[in-house]
């Protein structure tokens, strides 16, 4: 069964690719959704697929990387947005 979730992560997570860090942990597991850096210094993401592989998904940004340094997170589930076929990002309302 497909799930959604709509998550907000804080930390040192804007100006150190973790936009793309997430696009492609997520084209990798063949998740869709998006990925948005707020004006806040927070970053907004809409993950869609597998439960295993979204969890697998969140267990790699959690972690982060040298640069990218996640503080906190929130995660709620969403309806499923049906026929979305890619995951994206971008500025607010500006996608990739």
């Amino acid at each position: 069964m497909i799930k959604r979730y709509h998550i907000y992560v804080s930390g040192q997570v804007q100006g150190v690719g973790f936009r793309g860090f997430c696009m492609v942990h997520a084209q990798q597991l063949g998740l869709t959704g998006s990925v948005t850096n707020l004006d806040n210094g927070m970053v907004e993401i809409y993950v869609q697929g597998e439960p295993e592989k979204i969890d697998t998904f969140l267990s790699i940004i959690v972690k982060g990387d040298n640069f990218i340094h996640v503080m906190d997170y929130s995660i709620k589930e969403v309806p499923v947005v049906k026929g979305e076929k890619r995951f994206s990002y971008g500025w607010g309302s500006y996608y990739w």
